[in-house]
């Protein structure tokens, strides 16, 4: 079990799927739409590996996702902070890929996701926004992502508490 996954099931929350980016030394698969950073497609795949444990025909459906970064795509920020220092175009790209819920989309519409999405940059925050979204019966489950400033990334499937 993931540091992510032993911090939920502190917090009395239940997992039915946990995975680890990288698992080995695999490139993050590409991501239409996202350039130059694996930030997103790191996510991607770690939300991709986590849901792939769930049983034949369970859709997910009313699932949230919670995507938890303590600094964000960082190297997106710098390359379109060089390319405004220097004067040159940024690629429009890179506003849309500037908002992490941009790939928190991506997964849900990929997946048939209908829960909220949201995004904090503390891991006690995400575990607590995992919780408040299942104790307010804003979702069924929650696909709880941690992405480190290395691209190293855990996923869990959260429900309440017992279902481990």
């Amino acid at each position: 079990m993931s540091g992510l996954g032993v911090r939920a099931t502190a917090a009395g929350l239940g997992i039915l799927a946990d995975a680890a980016w990288p698992a080995g030394d695999e490139e993050p698969p590409r991501l239409a739409g996202f350039i130059h950073s694996p930030f997103n497609p790191v996510i991607a795949a770690v939300a991709g590996r986590c849901l792939a444990q769930l049983p034949p025909g369970d859709t997910a459906g009313d699932t949230a996702i919670v995507l938890v970064s303590d600094l964000g795509d960082v190297q997106s920020a710098a390359h379109v902070a060089a390319a405004v220092d220097a004067g040159t175009r940024i690629g429009p790209l890179f506003f849309f890929q500037s908002v992490p819920n941009a790939v928190l989309g991506h997964i849900a519409a990929a997946h048939g996701l209908t829960g909220p999405v949201s995004c904090v940059c503390d891991r006690g925050a995400g575990v607590d926004a995992a919780r408040g979204l299942l104790a307010d019966g804003d979702a069924d489950r929650v696909l709880l992502i941690e992405l480190d400033h290395h691209d190293n990334a855990a996923a869990v499937l959260l429900t309440h508490g017992g279902a481990s």
